[in-house]
């Protein structure tokens, strides 16, 4: 599976980026901020995004409704991270179409049990 990471830290992304492949999840790309993410979402192949919702220069969630509006995209499962539980963020998220959301702190676990979520979703 080729996964498109999107971190503005890159301290976080190296955690994130261990804690997959921890899972078995070796083949991930990263990018710092949406508009560095778009470039490589229209060049290349993933199967799933994991972005953080805030980033300087193109937010997670601008990214999502940019995902969701791009018709090569559009079907493209993302995960997003939020540090900030956010009633309304969350909700706005799922009105712009996010597969699934995970709050940081989160453990390898919880990471996987997500992925795993988005996937049998997709499936079924």
């Amino acid at each position: 599976m080729r996964i498109l990471l999107v971190e503005d830290f890159a301290t976080i992304r190296r955690i994130i980026r261990n804690l997959l492949a921890d899972l078995g999840y070796t083949n991930v790309s990263e990018a710092e901020d949406g508009m560095a993410a778009l470039p490589m979402l229209h060049n290349q192949r993933f199967d799933l995004l994991i972005t953080d919702i805030v980033m300087p220069e193109m937010s997670g969630m601008e990214l999502l409704k940019a995902v969701r509006a791009d018709h090569q995209l559009e079907n493209l499962p993302v995960l997003m991270l939020t540090s900030d539980a956010n009633r309304d963020k969350i909700i706005e998220a799922a009105k712009a179409g996010v597969s699934a959301y995970i709050v940081k702190p989160f453990t390898a676990a919880m990471l996987e049990s997500k992925i795993k979520q988005i996937f049998q979703r997709l499936n079924s």
